[in-house]
């Protein structure tokens, strides 16, 4: 027991007597064994704390205060840090000592804009009376399947195109969708060329730096949000002094945002490969994926996968490849917040400098990447920058994959040239809007990439296109609204969420996405000049992203649908 002992002294008439024990919660005996007989002989590193808490509530449905003073003790760490990491993340249910234990069963329903849009509401409100006490009805932000609003999530069993009768016939159904029915698979790839270019890379048959060259000439930007350059990332890390580590961002926790899991359902090892010639051109010694928590089935596909893989490696030194599960939280796509998380800490992200290509992960220099953005790396690699930098619209250079989601007919993954603006989109790839609805505006780039009118449908999407316009593309995560919708009721959805995934770290984005809410809730009369105060103090103070970008709703209506607020 790692625990301090402090010494208790009790001053009497005749004697002092001494007890040594452990500061905080006893360790119950029958907890103890539970907990060991889940772990097993699996290892109790400190950074599997998440995944361990993950073990204890897949198997009792919550986490109680025995069960994690019990694990605490069985890692090695004070129950404190135990608690505070359980208590951060929304999938953890901690039920301390006197609260009754949650329903056997608990669905979320998203209620995330596209969701809202589609009838989330009504789910929530008419669930609860049809099933019962015995099961707990919740709200969830984004679960990233927003091409198929509603949904909501039933033994870990994603429900598109939720209705109550269809979430009701489900709640029965004990059994998980553990992967989508077909997938190229690890034979699958092999036949078709998967894996070659890693034996070429690591067998030496090609070069470190024509394969960097390639990666700078392409033009590959981040495609997480960030957009920075791809190939200059990779030459800074290798800069540094190793070991070095990679993390692959798959918690994509944005509203609007379901490009990877799409990719990821599909075709798993077409971004594996990329990590792996990743690696070898930076020198990567040690590979962890974070894959978000909503995807259950993903996560079970891709073990296999990797199992497979690793079964049968395509080289003799691959790198080792860790999968990390997230526990809910949007903070965690922030890649300083999502390597504190892989640490088994709270998602809480980082002050900068130093910044994670430099001391990352476990302290050591740190490739960090999106999925897709690795996903198109043997495609650049083997066919060449000028093919991927050859695609492009409206003078803007490569591929992307936009998100779309709202009043259209197809919803969905739509692969099309960077720059395309938002009318083609709508018009060329999702079949127009949808019988009986009228452009009226759309989110650019998800909950915080802002908010434009139809006015603004013919902007080139791209980086580097939307700033003028207070507006940015981030992941690509296109939220179309119509005439039946409001801009105002937009900016309440996207503040409510960004009130409930602050992670608290810092004042101007803890209070002032609350304070903005609170503003903008009541009416459409609303304090202009106050928010305009609020929203600058988040943007200059706010530690990260999620504060520095929340008001971009709020300040979008403000200057682009002023006849909401007359």
């Amino acid at each position: 027991m790692n625990q301090k002992v402090i010494p208790i002294t009790v001053q009497g008439p005749t004697k002092q007597r001494r007890r040594m024990a452990p500061k905080g919660r006893r360790v119950d005996p029958k907890a103890l064994t539970e907990v060991q007989a889940l772990l097993g002989h699996e290892s109790r590193q400190r950074d599997l704390l998440i995944e361990h808490l993950h073990k204890i509530q897949d198997h009792f449905g919550y986490l109680s205060s025995a069960h994690m003073a019990a694990l605490a003790q069985e890692m090695k760490l004070s129950q404190t840090e135990v608690y505070e990491v359980a208590t951060f993340y929304h999938h953890f249910d901690v039920v301390r000592e006197g609260e009754a234990h949650p329903a056997s069963l608990t669905i979320r329903v998203c209620d995330g804009l596209s969701c809202e849009m589609a009838g989330a509401q009504d789910l929530l409100d008419k669930l609860p009376a049809i099933l019962g006490k015995d099961v707990r009805v919740i709200h969830a932000p984004c679960v990233g399947r927003c091409e198929q609003a509603p949904v909501a999530v039933v033994h870990q069993n994603p429900v598109p195109n939720a209705t109550v009768d269809k979430v009701a016939a489900l709640v029965e159904e004990k059994e998980i969708w553990h992967h989508p029915e077909q997938y190229i698979d690890f034979e699958a790839y092999k036949e078709r060329d998967g894996y070659k270019l890693v034996q070429e890379c690591y067998g030496g048959l090609r070069d470190v730096e024509s394969v960097l060259k390639i990666m700078e000439d392409s033009g590959l930007r981040g495609l997480g949000g960030a957009g920075f350059p791809a190939g200059r990332k990779w030459r800074i890390v290798k800069g540094f002094d190793g070991p070095r580590l990679m993390a692959i961002n798959i918690d994509e926790g944005e509203p609007g945002t379901f490009k990877d899991r799409y990719y990821l359902e599909r075709d798993p090892h077409r971004f594996l490969e990329g990590a792996l010639i990743a690696a070898w051109a930076v020198g990567i010694e040690e590979i962890y994926i974070y894959l978000r928590d909503e995807y259950h089935g993903c996560r079970a596909l891709l073990t296999a996968e990797i199992e497979k893989l690793e079964a049968e490696p395509p080289v003799s030194n691959m790198p080792k490849i860790h999968l990390r599960r997230g526990a809910g939280a949007y903070i965690c796509g922030e890649e300083s917040a999502m390597i504190e998380s892989i640490e088994g800490k709270r998602g809480m992200p980082r002050l900068r400098p130093p910044y994670v290509a430099q001391v990352g992960l476990f302290g050591r220099p740190t490739l960090e990447h999106n999925m897709e953005t690795l996903h198109w790396v043997r495609d650049i690699v083997v066919k060449g920058a000028d093919w991927f930098a050859s695609h492009g619209a409206h003078g803007r250079k490569g591929l992307r994959s936009y998100s779309v989601s709202g009043r259209v007919k197809n919803p969905g993954v739509h692969l099309a040239p960077a720059g395309t603006t938002l009318r083609e989109l709508v018009e060329n790839y999702c079949g127009g809007m949808l019988d009986g609805h009228k452009l009226y505006g759309y989110l650019p780039g998800g909950a915080s990439g802002g908010i434009l009118p139809e006015s603004l449908a013919d902007v080139p999407l791209d980086f580097d296109t939307l700033q003028e316009y207070d507006c940015f593309i981030g992941s690509a995560a296109v939220i179309v609204l119509s005439d039946k919708d409001t801009a105002v009721d937009a900016a309440r959805n996207m503040m409510r969420f960004f009130e409930d995934e602050s992670c608290g770290q810092c004042t101007p984005c803890r209070v002032g996405t609350a304070k903005a809410v609170q503003l903008i809730q009541k009416d459409t009369k609303w304090d202009v000049d106050a928010l305009a105060d609020l929203s600058q103090v988040m943007r200059d103070a706010s530690i990260c992203g999620l504060g520095q970008a929340a008001p971009n709703p709020v300040d979008c209506v403000i200057k682009y649908f002023p006849q909401e607020l007359a």
